[in-house]
């Protein structure tokens, strides 16, 4: 084996019902002095979780896809107040906007999640601008410290519960073949598809299961760890242009697309999906993904998400161009454009084998 992995480091913070007092001590072992809790409909937990600290700020103005205008607003209350952490307590579009925030001023983050979102163990950022999604790479936004208490995700609504586990468990599929993808990254990988499928399960059937949480949380911070390190491949690019251009909720997209860029690839990459089908209890990489989104009552269909039919080539025209080049199974414009146009339609994954 020849391969170059890098790990960021990050401090992560692991326990049902701890979210306050981890967060209170990790301020002090920090040494904030003017703390920004960045947080939407969030706001009555973050209060809860932030009711030991002197909060300079609390901003709520967050927005999915983190708007450009939002994120100035944000950076210049934290001048304002001359923040020297920020707290998000939230899901991705919480997380995103910290990172933009640090990624322009270098202030630290302490993410405290209430989804599968796994932002919070990425050094990715996004921010969208006239309708168009930019993403980056850059270590100023990765968080110092992950926060994870399962007792906060209890209130997640269950079809949000599923969409943003799967978004998670999207992360793990693509870290499989993703430009950076190697052996390190795979294993994460591995582990964290099964125990995301094992925890969606276990919530999908009671959603008060604090078990199947905690199985899902874990799963979602291994999966963000590996496609961290792996890089963004073709499902993300996919998803990412989608949600950009089109306003389509994050999480659903992802949870619609998936299943058909792995029934996609899955015959050029047979060792990765060798590996997804085992973690999924499954023969077949794309059967145990089936089957586990009939468990769980997943989204299906991108018409049902807010996506115009009359857009689907004007988004084939928008992905194409970042595509990786290192994708198990070329693409074409016209095997993306039947891609697109099956996930809108929410027709089976099978059609894409080869």
């Amino acid at each position: 084996m020849v391969f170059e992995h890098e790990t960021p480091a990050q401090r992560v913070l692991f326990g049902a019902g701890r979210a306050a007092q981890n967060l209170t001590a990790e301020v002090g072992r920090l040494g904030a002095t003017a703390v920004m809790v960045i947080a939407a409909t969030e706001s009555e937990l973050a209060q809860k979780i932030c009711a030991g600290l002197d909060i300079a700020v609390l901003f709520d103005a967050v927005a999915p896809h983190v708007p450009v205008d939002i994120a100035e607003r944000a950076r210049e209350v934290a001048a304002e107040h001359r923040i020297d952490l920020l707290v998000s307590i939230g899901g991705g579009s919480t997380t995103g906007l910290a990172k933009a925030v640090a990624l322009t001023t270098g202030i630290p983050i302490v993410a405290v999640p209430t989804t599968y979102a796994g932002s919070e163990a990425t050094n990715v950022w996004g921010v969208t601008e006239a309708a168009r999604k930019t993403t980056g790479v850059d270590a100023r936004v990765l968080p110092t410290t992950v926060i994870y208490d399962a007792t906060c995700m209890l209130t997640l609504p269950g079809d949000l519960a599923v969409a943003s586990g799967l978004n998670a468990l999207a992360h793990g599929v693509d870290a499989m073949w993703a430009p950076r993808a190697d052996p390190i990254n795979r294993a994460l990988a591995a582990e964290s598809i099964g125990a995301l499928a094992r925890g969606m399960r276990a919530i999908s059937a009671d959603s008060t299961d604090l078990a199947g949480h905690e199985q899902s949380l874990y799963g979602a911070y291994l999966s963000a760890v590996s496609f961290a390190s792996a890089g963004s491949g073709m499902h993300h690019k996919i998803c990412h242009v989608l949600g950009g251009a089109y306003n389509l909720p994050h999480a659903q997209t992802h949870a619609i697309v998936l299943p058909h860029v792995l029934s996609f690839n899955a015959a050029s990459a047979p060792e990765s999906a060798r590996r997804i089908a085992a973690a999924l209890d499954s023969d077949d990489a794309v059967c145990g993904l089936e089957s586990l989104r009939r468990d769980v009552h997943a989204p299906t269909a991108l018409r049902e998400i807010g996506l115009d039919e009359a857009n689907l080539a004007e988004a084939v025209e928008l992905i194409m161009p970042v595509i990786p080049p290192s994708n198990p199974r070329p693409v074409t414009a016209q095997a993306l454009s039947t891609l697109l146009r099956n996930a809108w339609s929410g027709a089976d994954a099978e059609y894409m084998r080869m």
